[in-house]
């Protein structure tokens, strides 16, 4: 099997699946997503008409007419919230809480306005797809332009209207903004499984997460949390039957993972480890006990995004129970 796709051939592979609305193929369908029924009838008018999911794409599509990195995050965010809802049948206190902090914080800002509405792309799903196979190899920013672009084909999934072709450039052009980082060769002992083999998958990136905030104990736990949110991307890629697109993020992702395991660079500045809390982010006390404005860039929602998401694939109760007695130094 090829560690990268070809740019040329993903290309073409994803033309055979072009006409009308994208509705089946290997590159995946605008609408496939949008009727998912949500289990344990959490509805909520499928949290308010997927309102965050809107704004998400929005952030996504003008985030590198400002400030690439930490707007994409924000976009990243909206998105990773709404799906943190739905799938873990939250409550409604929670959600509404949750809902709040993003009016206190950026769904007023020119961040999150609206784009004009019109016609929708039909090759949205492929241009996006295209934009990240364009780095395919290259390690980039910790993954990011894998995780928003999964973001934005979930999104565009989601809400197929919404696949206008100011968005898509937008977010297309995102994607392409993150440049190399740390693109080191790595190293032949790490071999995740095939991303779609989802439950050895998922297995993997939680004991690689959970090796990391080990090693990080005492200097922040952005490489156990972005463990998680891009190992995520590719096994969610996957899942949406983008098996290919994924597998093109195999050898950055290797490299990730090598970087990872090297633990705290000589001279990495320490940060303050989070207090012990019974607290997570399944609970509405955990929102509660937030500040109106302690969102940051939006790994509060990133995070458990990945990290329950994983968990649910993994059906591992042994690694869950683990995991969750340091989790507080990721949420």
């Amino acid at each position: 099997m090829n560690d990268a796709l070809n740019r040329r051939q993903f290309a073409r592979r994803a033309s055979l699946v072009t006409g009308g609305m994208m509705l089946a193929g290997p590159v995946g369908a605008l609408a496939q997503e949008s009727d998912r029924d949500v289990t344990g009838g959490i509805d909520q008018k499928d949290l308010a008409d997927k309102r965050l999911v809107l704004l998400g794409l929005n952030a996504l599509a003008r985030a590198p007419e400002m400030n690439y990195f930490a707007d994409g995050h924000r976009g990243a965010a909206m998105i990773s919230a709404h799906l943190l809802c739905r799938d873990n049948n939250l409550g409604e206190a929670t959600t509404s809480r949750i809902g709040d902090l993003f009016d206190f914080n950026w769904a007023s800002t020119k961040l999150c306005q609206p784009f004009p509405e019109g016609n929708v792309d039909p090759m949205a799903i492929q241009k996006v797809g295209l934009a990240l196979a364009d780095g395919s190899g290259v390690l980039r920013q910790v993954g990011h332009d894998a995780i928003f672009a999964m973001h934005a084909i979930k999104g565009f999934r989601l809400m197929p209207e919404t696949a206008t072709p100011e968005r898509v450039e937008g977010v297309c052009n995102l994607i392409r903004s993150f440049t190399p980082w740390r693109d080191v060769e790595p190293d032949s002992d790490v071999q995740p499984p095939l991303f779609s083999d989802e439950v050895a998958a998922s297995r993997f990136v939680l004991r690689e997460a959970s090796a990391a905030i080990d090693l990080f104990v005492g200097y922040g736990q952005g490489f156990a949390g972005h463990m998680l949110t891009f190992g995520q991307s590719l096994i969610e890629l996957a899942a949406m039957g983008d098996v290919e697109l994924a597998e093109s993020c195999r050898v950055a992702f290797c490299k990730y993972v090598t970087v990872t395991r090297g633990g705290p660079e000589p001279g990495a500045r320490k940060i303050a480890d989070h207090k012990p809390s019974k607290l997570r982010p399944q609970q509405t006390a955990y929102w509660k006990q937030r500040g109106d404005k302690t969102l940051g860039i939006g790994h509060v929602f990133k995070y458990p995004y990945g990290y329950y998401d994983l968990l649910r694939r993994a059906n591992a109760p042994e690694l869950a129970m683990e995991l969750d007695g340091k989790a507080y130094h990721l949420f």
